[in-house]
């Protein structure tokens, strides 16, 4: 049975002739408007092909600083091959014509932005319904797809596809003029310890950090310097998943770190009333920051993902830690498979990074192997179960005290960050100060002064 012209109608895409007429319109008659709309509108946001042609070539001129007016356009439109004899020139003359003002240019935009929206959404709609007919995917994998499909859209951008040089130097050129603009001498998060901040140009967007040791070095308490350094002081939201410890023993740990209070007496409760006060105005400070934390102990990538998603202006994100985490599925493994497994999730955990724009930082266990060794200094094959981790990661940093394999040696709480992989710079080891009697690290100036 054959539609009508409106039911052919009806299966259109969202979207506003007039809307998209008009936003051209304006431009051919005020070039004035074109950085306006330049900055809001991207070709696919026209829905009409001959709309996003001439949007096309005027988005290009911009580009090239051209003067914009009915004649130039025209004339690129030619060079462009997208002009035709009988209909360009009487189209461009009918846009300005049916364009009221100029002046409205701002409200023209936002019709055409909220159609593209709902076309988008639409898009991904169709896409998820034939992922769930073909029927080969399991439901956990359709939601994961139909989480970052709408993340991707919520976030401005599309799922997939190719991008221009030029739509990419233009980030780049506005990251450089944001970082010459900053007073602070690295480009990332700061860790709170300087010389590794200046090691690895501190955490950035989109970085998979992974921080391994053996077990007692003192993995976790760093990552809570980090927590609490990020969480205190770069006005972002940042998450804390731990799936070893409880959220209380982390706040503990936290709260150690902040007002120097033996970690020994925040555990027992033998605190003195000096000792309150202290934990009173660190607990006041730890109110004001933005420290999210999960204890969820059998959580995967997926999850993490999720749960990210819905945080706004989330700045950083800590595992501790990844040996721990379990698949997609939730099953545990054991051997070659717990192998493959642990590949699956660093590269989710890179992928995850990557898609929500902020440094991940991963900590992970390291095999026995440095044991057996005289020099103890762990290496990249030492990373426990997996090399696809070394390769995932973009940073991997080992933490190293002498002192806890040699009580005797002359410097028991010097501890080694030895840069060990680096996509920023040069690797090499940081000398840290470690603190046990507060479970945390401080640079080796630092100098701690009761008040």
């Amino acid at each position: 049975m054959p539609y009508s012209e409106e039911e052919l109608l009806l299966k259109q895409l969202p979207h506003s002739v007039e809307a998209e007429q008009a936003v051209l319109g304006s431009m051919l008659i005020d070039a004035r408007c074109v950085p306006e709309v330049i900055d809001q509108l991207k070709p696919d946001d026209f829905y009409i092909q001959q709309n996003r042609e001439i949007y096309e070539t005027i988005y290009s001129m911009f580009n090239y600083s051209l003067t914009i007016d009915p004649v130039t356009v025209l004339e690129n439109m030619k060079q462009n091959g997208v002009y035709d004899d009988n209909t360009s020139r009487g189209y461009l003359l009918q846009l300005m014509d049916t364009t009221p003002t100029a002046a409205n240019v701002k409200e023209y935009i936002g019709i055409l932005k909220d159609k593209a929206l709902l076309r988008r959404v639409a898009e991904t709609a169709g896409e998820l319904t034939a992922l769930v007919q073909q029927g080969t995917e399991t439901g956990q994998n359709v939601l994961d797809t139909a989480e970052q499909r709408i993340y991707a859209i919520r976030q401005g951008r599309a799922a997939r596809g190719l991008t221009p040089i030029s739509a990419i130097l233009v980030d780049v050129y506005d990251r450089l003029t944001e970082l010459a603009a900053s007073d602070t001498e690295i480009p990332g998060l700061s860790t709170g310890l300087s010389d590794l901040d200046r090691a690895i140009s501190g955490l950035n967007k989109s970085d998979l950090i992974l921080l391994a040791a053996r077990p007692g070095m003192g993995k976790t308490s760093m990552a809570l310097n980090i927590l609490l350094k990020a969480g205190k002081e770069s006005g972002k939201t940042v998450a804390f998943f731990s799936l070893e410890m409880s959220r209380e023993q982390l706040a503990l740990r936290l709260i150690s770190g902040e007002c120097f209070v033996d970690n020994k007496k925040l555990v027992t409760g033998k605190l003195s009333e000096d000792d309150w006060e202290k934990v009173a105005v660190a607990a006041d400070a730890l109110n004001k920051s933005k420290i999210l934390i999960d204890d969820d102990s059998s959580v995967t990538v997926a999850d993490i993902s999720a749960k990210c998603r819905r945080v706004d202006n989330l700045g950083l994100v800590i595992i501790d830690y990844l040996q721990l985490m379990q698949s997609a599925g939730g099953r545990n493994y054991s051997g070659e498979n717990r192998q493959q497994v642990v590949s699956d999730i660093s590269r989710a955990l890179k992928i995850m990074a990557k898609e929500l724009n902020v440094p991940v930082l991963c900590l992970s266990q390291l095999s026995r192997a440095n044991e057996s060794r005289s020099d103890k200094r762990p290496m990249l094959s030492d990373l426990r179960e997996s090399g696809a981790i070394e390769q995932d990661a973009d940073i991997v940093m080992f933490l190293y005290r002498e002192g806890y394999y040699d009580k005797e040696c002359p410097n028991p709480n010097v501890a080694e960050c030895i840069i060990a992989k680096n996509r920023h710079g040069e690797t090499r080891t940081v000398e840290l100060q470690w603190m046990p009697e507060y479970t945390t690290f401080n640079d080796m100036e630092w100098k701690h002064t009761e008040y």
